[in-house]
This record gives C-alpha cells, sequence and structure tokens, in this order.
C-alpha cells in the first residue's frame, strides 16, 4: 500500500468552503481522477483519507494538508496534476510526497496567520500589539457546545506583529496586516481569538472583519521562532538514483520525450 501525502489550498471566495463541503470535492476529484484508493473494511466501506488540522471556515489557507492511501503505486506529481484538474478553482492541490516517514500529524505543532485589518487605524494596531505582547496573559471567551468558554489566548502566540499599514503610503485607506505565529495548543488558539485578546487589553475593534490567511503550518523551531514544511521529512527520505543510472535513463529515452 503507498501512502501519498497532499499539501492544498482554500483561495479567494473557496475560503468559506467548510471542511465537510471539501470532503465532498476531493472525493469526487479521486473518482473523476481514477485513484486506486485503499478503502476501509466494515458495511460502509470509505476511503482512506486522513485529514490533518483543517483551518476554520470562512479563513483562506496555503497551508492544509492530508493522506491518502492507495492499493496501487503511482508518481506523485502526475497524481496531483490529476487531482488539482478535477478540483475547483481555489481548491487548489499544490504539492505531493510519497509518505516516507510517520507522524504527519504531530509534526503540525504550529501555524503562520496573516491577518489584514480593513479600516483600521494602525498606530491603534500597534498599540494594541504592543500592549498584547507585553501581557502575561490575556483571557478571551468563546462560545463552545457547552456554553462559554474562558481561556488564556496569550501563552499560544509565539509571536505577533504588524508587517504593513496603509497609513504609511500616502492616499491609501487605512489598513494594518498582521503576521502571527500560533502554536497548536488545547483548546486551540484560533486567529478570531488573537483578535478578540486585542479587544480586551486595547479596545480595538476594526470596522469590517479581519481577512485571516494561513500562510503557513508545520514543526515549531523553538529556537529560530519559525515554522518549517512538514513534508520536507519524506522529501530527505526520498531514495535519490545514481549518477550512472540516471545519466543512462536520459540517454536511452525516446527522442522529443519531455517536449510535450
Amino acid at each position: 500500500m503507498q501512502r501519498i501525502r497532499l499539501r492544498y489550498t482554500k483561495r479567494g471566495r473557496l475560503r468559506f468552503t467548510s471542511h465537510r463541503d471539501f470532503q465532498r470535492a476531493f472525493e469526487r476529484a479521486l473518482r473523476r481522477s481514477e485513484v486506486p484508493m485503499a478503502y476501509s473494511a466494515g458495511f460502509t466501506p470509505h476511503p482512506k483519507v486522513s485529514y490533518a488540522n483543517a483551518a476554520p471556515t470562512g479563513t483562506g489557507s496555503e497551508a492544509e494538508f492530508l493522506e491518502i492511501a492507495l492499493t496501487e503505486a503511482r508518481d506523485p506529481e502526475v497524481l496531483r496534476g490529476l487531482l488539482d484538474a478535477s478540483m475547483p478553482a481555489g481548491l487548489d492541490i499544490v504539492d505531493a510526497v510519497e509518505a516516507r516517514t510517520s507522524g504527519l500529524a504531530e509534526r503540525l505543532t504550529a501555524s503562520v496567520w496573516e491577518m489584514r485589518l480593513d479600516g483600521a487605524d494602525p498606530e491603534d494596531v500597534r498599540t494594541a500589539v504592543a500592549a498584547f505582547n507585553d501581557a502575561e496573559s490575556v483571557e478571551v471567551q468563546r462560545k463552545a457546545k457547552n456554553g462559554i468558554r474562558t481561556f488564556d489566548a496569550r501563552a499560544a502566540v509565539a509571536d505577533l506583529r504588524v508587517v504593513d499599514a496603509a497609513a504609511d503610503r500616502p492616499g491609501e485607506r487605512p489598513c494594518a496586516i498582521l503576521r502571527l505565529v500560533v502554536r497548536h495548543v488545547t483548546p486551540a488558539v484560533r486567529p478570531d481569538d488573537v483578535l478578540s485578546g486585542l479587544r480586551a487589553v486595547a479596545d480595538l475593534a476594526p470596522p469590517v472583519p479581519a481577512a485571516v490567511t494561513r500562510l503557513a503550518q508545520g514543526l515549531f523551531d523553538e529556537e529560530s521562532g519559525t515554522v518549517t514544511d512538514p513534508l520536507a521529512p519524506d522529501r530527505e527520505a526520498a531514495p535519490t538514483a545514481h549518477p550512472a543510472v540516471a545519466g543512462a535513463a536520459v540517454a536511452t529515452a525516446p527522442e522529443g520525450a519531455g517536449s510535450a
């Protein structure tokens, strides 16, 4: 059995696609692409697809991950192209590797998020960010199934900063763009929780909802403060062809191969 790990996006209007909607679209793409899927046992077999830490509905993402199990081996890049062609524009399959290591979910320990605050005064945003970063804890509330839940939004945030501000450029409408690195903890701290924290510490209330995009997710490096590519260990574990073998393969390739 071969396992393939895929990275996909949620862009534009498709950011409002729910996880269940994506599942339906992806399983339809699997059928259209005639992927030799492995299925679960039982009375209602399902294709073996494992989703990892999906972004909330309404947020864009450049870094969503899943893993599929196949009954026959396929070239990951060819498979990626077939699936991407069968998905709606905005739900794009952008990367694929053969799973050669274990524990993909365990390597998703943090996310890099971007929040665009249209209409917010950049100086007010900078003041709120400074107050949030200086605080030892920032309690926020979120409505849960069992009622209102109160938790600390500060501890999970490894980095929060203003990376761009339209007011710094004459003639443009007020806007501030935040970049934040959030550890995956329990309970999960989402970008909107951080926005609630900014409101709690500095009464920051943007006039329109923030546009939120996940830029990356992976293993958090405590020393550098960066989030690493979770598919990198699989690429590094892939066998490399001996130079002589690779050269022979090129020499015996049919004339004109690869020119299409």
